[in-house]
């Protein structure tokens, strides 16, 4: 379906050039889902790229607001791509969004209240809870989410969580409309939740995991907001950047799990996730930020 993103972004063309069949949406309509991204990933236009891609998939017609934060100065992003395309916080606050993005971000290893933007950041979830039909926290952002309204704590890893790994659903609800009996998520993090510190809190609802990754998808009870630890949004080539990005940098890594065929690191990566991925946006959109 039409897609409306800031005009003149980079991202729409990378998307089409790639072979996508992306619709421009030039005048929005009541039927327009009003969607915003909080980018808080380092490379805004990769990230930009990854979710304009599912989204442009989807049966529903939306136009996508790129939000910033006040308080924060990305590093990796040129001012002028920021100030372009982009609306901070105290721009859209009176705004009411159908969903909303709220990404990862490789700061896993500190507190969160080390953050330099966590103030910032609370105040936008709390913002979203009367001005947002459907929340997606996504990585670095559901840890986030859910320790601020449940006080859920994430743990550090002996070594990263890297890889495509296979998952299994505890109940089916209309975000997993369409998906197998297992299905393969793209994971990148050096810190997790426990599971038993999800089912022991009432509020929340685990709602899928994996025997290898754990914890992948919480809903919090009685809202249309879900905590998603991995990564479906990203690009088949993504994994393999990240890893030779670390090898060239002599970090310790190893090849990502479920990735290459044979493990061969020489080979193309396996496509695993991305049917998928295609089907939950979709079905976010639909079921969930589809008033």
């Amino acid at each position: 379906m039409p897609i409306k993103v800031p005009a003149g972004l980079p991202a729409l063309h990378t998307v089409k050039n790639e072979g996508t069949v992306v619709e421009d949406l030039t005048t929005s309509t009541s039927s327009t889902l009003q969607i915003a991204l909080l980018n808080i990933m380092p490379m805004k236009e990769a990230t930009e790229v990854d979710f304009i891609r599912v989204l442009a998939a989807s049966e529903q017609e939306v136009e996508l607001t790129l939000m910033k934060l006040d308080t924060h100065t990305p590093k990796n992003a040129s001012p002028e791509h920021m100030q372009r395309y982009y609306k901070g916080f105290g721009e859209l606050r009176n705004r009411h969004f159908d969903g909303l993005i709220i990404t990862g971000a490789p700061i896993e290893k500190l507190e969160f209240e080390e953050v330099t933007y966590w103030n910032e950041l609370c105040e936008i979830m709390e913002w979203a809870k009367s001005n947002v039909t459907s929340t997606l926290f996504i990585c670095w952002a559901a840890q986030a989410g859910l320790y601020h309204k449940f006080g859920i704590q994430k743990y550090l890893l002996k070594e990263k969580m890297f890889g495509v790994f296979p998952h299994r659903l505890h109940r089916k609800v209309p975000l997993f409309e369409g998906f197998g009996e297992v299905f393969y998520i793209p994971h990148s993090r050096h810190t997790e939740l426990h599971c038993e510190d999800i089912v022991a809190e009432p509020r929340i609802e685990l709602l899928s995991d994996s025997e290898q990754s754990g914890v992948y998808l919480v809903q919090e009870r009685g809202t249309r907001n879900f905590f998603i630890t991995g990564h479906s949004e990203y690009a088949l080539c993504t994994l393999d950047e990240e890893y030779k990005r670390d090898l060239s940098k002599g970090l310790p890594i190893e090849p990502p799990t479920n990735y290459y065929k044979n493990n061969d690191t020489s080979l193309p990566p396996m496509d695993l996730w991305q049917e998928d991925a295609r089907k939950l946006f979709n079905n976010w959109l639909r079921y969930y930020a589809k008033s």
